[in-house]
């Protein structure tokens, strides 16, 4: 995880005649010159960190660096754990499958779906199979009606070399409401 660069400006990095100080108990300590402000954090035995440099003044903070620096990277890791990006799967099909086959294939779709991954649906032609390509479309359309309502469809068949591709991807599931918090 040490992969996360920061760059802050500390210390004498700082180039604006005047700051906006914020002390190192959160509270503001008001607009002082740059060399008042770091009177301020030396005496403290602490670091200068500007943390809005387009503000009018920048604004500082009177930190412990190292501190401060694991606090960001730990506020950075809490932000990424809460955003999953929904990755995609595919699922390959060829035009004559068997009933069971099949089944199992739409088990697998119904997976991905649940865990909230987009999927990309394939029917793979070989030889003669490419005469016959109405197979795949149909194929789709099954699995289009079988999942009715809980999907969409973000890229409508089209061929692909010897590919018949499909994309689907789950609707989003919207949050009822109970009548007893409506009331507050």
């Amino acid at each position: 995880m040490r992969s996360l660069k920061f760059t802050w400006k500390v210390n004498n990095q700082i180039h604006a005649a005047e700051v906006r100080v914020i002390g190192a108990d959160g509270k503001q300590e008001g607009i002082l010159k740059l060399s008042e402000a770091l009177k301020k954090a030396k005496d403290k035995g602490l670091d200068l960190v500007e943390i809005a440099p387009y503000a009018k003044p920048p604004v500082v903070k009177i930190v412990d660096l190292g501190k401060f620096k694991y606090e960001q990277e730990k506020k950075q890791q809490k932000e990424k754990k809460k955003t999953k990006a929904s990755e995609l799967k595919e699922v390959r099909f060829t035009p004559f499958i068997a009933n069971h086959d099949y089944q199992t294939r739409l088990e697998k779709i119904r997976e991905f779906l649940s865990e909230n991954n987009k999927v990309r649906l394939s029917v793979v032609f070989k030889g003669r199979n490419l005469q016959s390509k109405d197979f795949g479309y149909n194929l789709f359309k099954k699995i289009i009606e079988h999942f009715e309502n809980s999907i969409t469809v973000d890229m409508e068949p089209k061929f692909v070399g010897r590919q018949l591709i499909m994309t689907i991807s789950p609707l989003k599931k919207i949050k009822k409401v109970n009548k007893d918090e409506e009331v507050k």
